[in-house]
Order: structure tokens, then sequence, then C-alpha cells
């Protein structure tokens, strides 16, 4: 398959290009920093320049055309302010999705976060991370050329991955390893049963490939 990672230069994004393209697979990861395409040469991905938050639909799809599948990993950062929440959380997953459709990729996995929600309150700028994220993963949801997942991982961690995860509509609050989630994404691009779901991610005691092909049997 030839799968196309929005926030190719994340922490996430580059463990599953390792994965992805270990496991036989074109990949290509869309990139802001001509700097960054080093790092993801090395991952075995093709690293595409485009900033997102100033790209048409019309650039993104064409970045898009002829992919199997679409993941949106990208995010403005823990050291980001609330306008950037909007612009790259919000905005880009928005444009994204668009994107996508407009270039016939049906399969969407968007990386959300646990307690993502468009009616979260608060002003706080981890309060209108929430909202954006919800309000992106609410707007994929309502694309019905798109056969999205959206997977909600709990606190991200650089401890080594395990490969057991708990993977449920709702798991309550816990810590997953950026291995583990990578593991997860790269499962479901191959298991196309899993859309139309909104999933939490957490570690557990389920290894990945049963996890994924558990929850996508429900």
């Amino acid at each position: 398959m030839r799968i196309v990672i929005a926030g190719g230069h994340g922490q996430i994004a580059r463990r599953l290009e390792r994965l992805l393209s270990a496991g036989g697979h074109e990949v290509a990861g869309i990139i802001r920093k001509r700097e960054q395409g080093d790092d993801l040469r090395e991952a075995g991905a093709e690293p595409v320049l485009m900033d997102l938050e100033s790209a048409s639909v019309e650039e993104v799809a064409a970045v898009l055309q002829g992919a199997d599948a679409a993941v949106f990993a990208a995010g403005a950062g823990p050291g980001s302010g609330a306008e950037r929440k909007g612009t790259v959380d919000r905005g880009a997953a928005m444009l994204f999705a668009d994107a996508a459709e407009r270039a016939h990729v049906r399969r969407h996995i968007v990386v959300s976060t646990m307690g993502a929600d468009a009616r979260h309150e608060g002003d706080e700028v981890f309060d209108v991370y929430l909202r954006a994220k919800g309000e992106a993963d609410d707007y994929v949801r309502g694309k019905s050329g798109l056969d999205w997942t959206i997977l909600r991982p709990g606190t991200l961690t650089n401890d080594a991955g395990k490969g057991l995860v708990r993977l449920e509509a709702s798991t309550g609050r816990g810590s997953i390893p950026r291995d583990d989630v990578a593991a997860v994404l790269a499962e479901m691009t191959e298991t196309p049963a899993t859309a139309g779901l909104t999933l939490e991610l957490v570690s557990g005691s389920v290894p990945v490939t049963v996890a994924v092909k558990d929850i996508a049997g429900n």
C-alpha cells in the first residue's frame, strides 16, 4: 500500500514510518521543514515538503492522489499557543480530511487524544487543544466519503513499547508508549474493519494485533 502521513516528522509518525516501510509499504510523510527530510529517509519514508497551515485543499489532494490510506498525525506541539491549536490540531486536520475525500482516499486514520471534546470548557491552552481536537474529530466523523478511524491515546511516553495494549471505546485514563501507538496505527492501516470507530488506547495486557482484530470484530 501507499500511505501518506501528515505530521511526518512527529515522534509517533517516524515510528510508524519505520514499521510501515519495514512491512513493505510505500510511505510518504508531509513535513514543514526541508531539514527534516533526512530523518524521514532514514525511517524509510519519502519526505513531502508542505505547510498544512497554508496549503490549499487542491495541493494536499495532489499529494494524496493514488494513496491507499491517509494518517493524520500532525500537531502544533506542547510548546505552541492557543492560536496554533486552532490552525494545526483543528484546521490542518479538517484540511487533510477534505483533501483525502477529494483524492478519493477512503481509508483515513486520525491520531487524536484522550479527552478530545468539542464541548470541553475552559480557556487554558490545554482546554483549547482538547476542544480543537474534538472539533476536528467531529468533522472527520461527518465525512461520508471517508472510512475513518479516530484513535485517542492516553498520556504518551517514550518508554520502550511492550506490544500489549487496551484498545476500547472507553478505556479510562492511562499512559501508552509511543512505540505501541505506532504499532496500533500500523495494524489499523491493514484492518479496514476498524472504520467508523472512535477508540481509546492505553497500555494493557492484549497483544496489538489481537486487540485491533478484536475491536474490528465488534
